[in-house]
């Protein structure tokens, strides 16, 4: 190898590990990014769930006078769903548990036969279901990027990379769904 030839190679020995180490950066930054965006996604629909609510619940004091003790743990359940803005894990029991109280009240709904009759129930109703389907979608965005940027941060090399700038694995969001989706019985 003749000598004119030696500082484009001593600068591809250079150029090439600090090229590594830029593009993986940049792939953690927009990993780190579309994990951000997507539970921004999560926030905006559980929010739409959260104005629901109150409806929902005018409209089931209206027909089940005797039902408000849990008329008031649905509305206290809500609004500590509402007020929590910590880990994706911390918000998840909130949410847990004022999904278990939102089932009661469908479930309470479901004995009183006018409130079922009841076009404002029945179109609240399809609408939590639509935005069930929607936080559900939006749960599994999130969750993906998750598992990529986690992906990414545990496998060798690029996990070299993601401990010297310090990127951190991030939480799941798992959360039951209010609406429970069963399949119609047939009967033969």
């Amino acid at each position: 190898m003749d000598s004119s030839a030696l500082p484009f190679v001593i600068g591809a020995v250079v150029l090439i590990p600090v090229l590594w180490v830029v593009v993986t950066y940049n792939g953690f930054v927009r990993h780190r990014n579309f994990c951000d965006d997507s539970w921004s996604d999560i926030d905006t629909e559980l929010k739409r769930r959260y104005d629901l609510i109150p409806n929902l619940v005018d409209t089931v004091k209206g027909y089940a006078k005797h039902e408000q003790d849990l008329l008031a743990r649905v509305v206290a359940a809500r609004n500590a769903a509402a007020a929590q803005h910590g880990s994706p894990k911390e918000q998840a029991r909130d949410e847990n548990a004022f999904v278990g109280q939102v089932r009661q009240l469908v479930a309470v709904a479901e004995s009183y036969p006018d409130l079922k009759a009841s076009g404002n129930f029945v179109a609240l109703q399809s609408e939590l279901a639509n935005t069930e389907d929607r936080i559900q979608r939006a749960r599994r965005f999130y969750n993906a990027n998750v598992r990529d940027l986690n992906t990414r941060i545990e496998v060798i090399p690029s996990n070299i990379i993601a401990n010297l700038f310090g990127f951190q694995k991030r939480e799941y969001f798992e959360v039951d769904d209010v609406v429970r989706r069963e399949a119609p019985a047939v009967k033969v």
